[in-house]
């Protein structure tokens, strides 16, 4: 009995497997027919040489490159034939300079181009390699320990470029699922530096701590539906010293307030207003007065006010060592080459020297120059006095081409009567291109007649421009 039972239960086994069986056997079949008559619809057909011509013929391929405007001002630059100094000559003709960023006027002093003479022949030109590749020299580990002592910093790094210090040092920190809250009117490098964070990034109006907090405030909203998750993602806040594309200094201050009320680490670009601002140049920490502790990270060039190349960072160790394994400018790039680090560090010798003259001088042509430039006729002014960085924009807003060339005819102009003034050139790349301006660099080494010359021949040659295009 028990033996008959186990034989009508295989049967029923094999039953069912039966009906699977056919089932898989029908789907391949299927797909089988599919392939079959897929391959006879590709079958190749025939082409004749005649239509092939005709084809190759009839073909436009993509531009490799976008057209470009033939009027473009990188196609038709500007030639610089002289030490670039408080004058400059541009295009054969001998202008006073307010067009480079020559803030301290240590281009051309020759206690610096003495030092980086001996340097080159000590040295030789260039380093030959990364920091971390047999690219390190004694002179860049001094210029690392001047710049900490001058900042008032634990430590600081030196990268070979300027552009990259920023692009660099903000994603060694900055992942993807970080948030930066950062102003709209942030300078190039800094908005590569956010791209390559791939974090997510949040922008306020420019210089308005009261938007940034009101963003702050829908962030704290979002993080208290998920606090398990909001503990898990990083807020960084990034400014600029002085904006290179307006001139206006940061409200300082207020910023670290909120950075303290909202647990936000805060991130300064002072390319500008290293060695402007300030009672000894130190940047906008001195010249508000905020203790260097509550910043976690200042980011600079050389560049400017210290007329020689590369950028640093300074902070703590714990923030700056980072860098050394992760700042893909540091670890990538060649180093600074010795003659300009040495310049570098005659350059901030100098200013520790003659601090007083150097920034006090420097201030005073600022507030005068701003002074005058306030009362231009055809001119909004943006800057603050004190800032060495000034933008004038036409009162008349016109479009972004037509005020684009009637600047330009005033640069001209200016060129012509031995003014030496240039409008800013942006890149399509930019998020938020800039309006169209004339920029205005202030040098220590500027005196009254040359700020009232500068003033002069600005209002004559936008007269002459503006009043031929009313």
């Amino acid at each position: 009995m028990a033996v008959k039972y186990q034989l009508l239960e295989s049967i029923n086994i094999f039953g069912t497997n039966g009906q699977y069986e056919i089932v898989i056997a029908t789907f391949i079949g299927l797909w089988v027919i599919w392939l079959f008559s897929r391959s006879r619809k590709n079958k190749r057909v025939e082409v004749s040489d005649e239509e092939v011509e005709r084809k190759l013929a009839e073909w436009r391929p993509q531009s490799l490159v976008p057209e470009v405007d033939p009027n473009h001002p990188f196609l038709s630059p500007r030639c610089v034939s002289s030490k670039i100094g408080k004058r400059i000559t541009v295009d054969g003709q001998d202008c006073l300079n307010l067009a480079t960023h020559n803030y301290l006027g240590f281009l051309g002093d020759g206690r610096i181009e003495e030092k980086a003479t001996l340097a080159t022949r000590k040295y030789g030109v260039g380093s030959c390699g990364p920091r971390g590749f047999y690219g390190t020299v004694d002179v860049h580990l001094d210029l690392e320990e001047r710049l900490a002592q001058f900042m008032d910093a634990e430590e600081a790094i030196v990268y070979s470029y300027g552009f990259s210090t920023v692009a660099s040092a903000i994603p060694a920190y900055c992942k993807r699922r970080d948030i930066i809250f950062t102003d709209e009117k942030v300078n190039f490098a800094v908005q590569k530096g956010l791209d390559a964070s791939r974090s997510t990034v949040r922008y306020f109006k420019h210089n308005d701590f009261e938007d940034l907090e009101r963003l702050l405030i829908e962030q704290t909203n979002i993080d208290k539906k998920n606090p398990t998750k909001a503990a898990k993602i990083r807020k960084f806040l990034v400014v600029e010293g002085i904006y290179m594309n307006t001139g206006l200094i940061c409200p300082l201050p207020e910023l670290v307030a909120l950075c303290r009320k909202y647990k936000l680490r805060i991130f300064i670009d002072e390319s500008i207003s290293f060695g402007t601002l300030g009672r000894t140049g130190k940047g906008v920490t001195e010249h508000f007065g905020v203790p260097r502790h509550e910043i976690d990270m200042i980011m600079g060039s050389l560049e400017w006010a210290i007329s020689s190349i590369g950028g640093f960072c300074v902070g703590s160790s714990f923030v700056i060592e980072h860098q050394r394994l992760s700042g893909l400018g540091y670890c990538f790039s060649a180093s600074l080459p010795p003659l300009l680090t040495t310049a570098a560090i005659i350059a901030i010798d100098i200013m520790e020297q003659e601090a007083d003259d150097l920034f006090g001088t420097l201030a005073n042509n600022c507030v005068h120059l701003h002074t005058l430039l306030s009362k231009l006729q055809h001119f909004e002014l943006s800057a603050l006095p004190e800032s060495p960085l000034k933008h004038l924009f036409l009162r008349k807003k016109q479009s972004h081409d037509e005020e684009c060339l009637q600047l330009k005819n005033i640069s001209d102009k200016c060129i012509e009567n031995n003014l030496a003034i240039i409008t800013p050139v942006y890149l399509p790349l930019e998020r938020q291109l800039p309006r169209p301006s004339l920029r205005i660099c202030v040098s220590k080494a500027l005196d009254e007649k040359d700020l009232h010359f500068a003033f002069e021949t600005l209002e004559k040659c936008s007269n002459e421009v503006l009043n031929l295009h009313p």
